[in-house]
């Protein structure tokens, strides 16, 4: 009888979730089959761990087993995605022109928009996902990636700010030097080359 109960539990609270477990995984680790694999692993796992639900939010809690699996995963086979530098010079309010949103509307394609969110560092991707295509709240982003709300604001604002200057960046390509290479607010200054 409890096995029938876990499973009516798990197809109410869980099973509804699945696009956005999938979705979450697809964004960490920026491939279709590797999504789909983390996404089934954290299904599995999310059912032999239901006793933790505890009659909480069932996307929150399944988000955060996925959360999890794919930075497992990652340290594992991409280390490498889990140690981008984020800049802060580099992504300055100075050096950005007009709001995201702005640019948005002025014309991205969404294959842009995609390339420049796959860009970003995991940690600010994650919480820019789970915020503008999930629809969390902070406080459920914060619990989902395990850190205080006010670290995701200030990730959320850092990921807006680098996905507003990557998109006026492609957007708008600086023009050839003489020597041929583009001149991208991105880049190093001469000086420091």
């Amino acid at each position: 009888m409890e096995g029938q109960n876990n499973l009516a539990l798990f197809e109410q609270a869980v099973m509804p979730h699945m696009d956005a477990a999938y979705n979450l995984a697809r964004w960490l680790t920026r491939n279709d089959h590797d999504a789909e694999d983390l996404a089934q692993e954290a299904y599995l796992r999310a059912f032999k761990a239901l006793d933790g639900l505890r009659g909480g939010d069932g996307r929150t809690w399944l988000l955060t087993i996925v959360r999890n699996t794919c930075y497992t995963w990652l340290r594992q086979n991409r280390w490498r995605d889990l140690t981008t530098e984020f800049d802060e010079e580099m992504h300055s309010e100075e050096s950005v022109g007009s709001d995201p949103e702005m640019i948005l509307f002025q014309g991205a394609d969404q294959q842009l928009i995609q390339q420049a969110v796959e860009e970003l560092p995991i940690e600010f991707r994650e919480v820019l996902i789970l915020r503008e295509i999930e629809g969390m709240s902070y406080k459920e982003i914060a619990v989902v990636a395990g850190i205080p709300a006010g670290t995701v604001m200030s990730r959320l604002a850092r990921a807006r700010k680098y996905l507003q200057q990557r998109l006026v960046e492609i957007m708008n390509p600086a023009p050839r030097s003489a020597s041929g290479k583009g001149e991208s607010p991105l880049s190093p200054s001469p000086e420091l080359t």
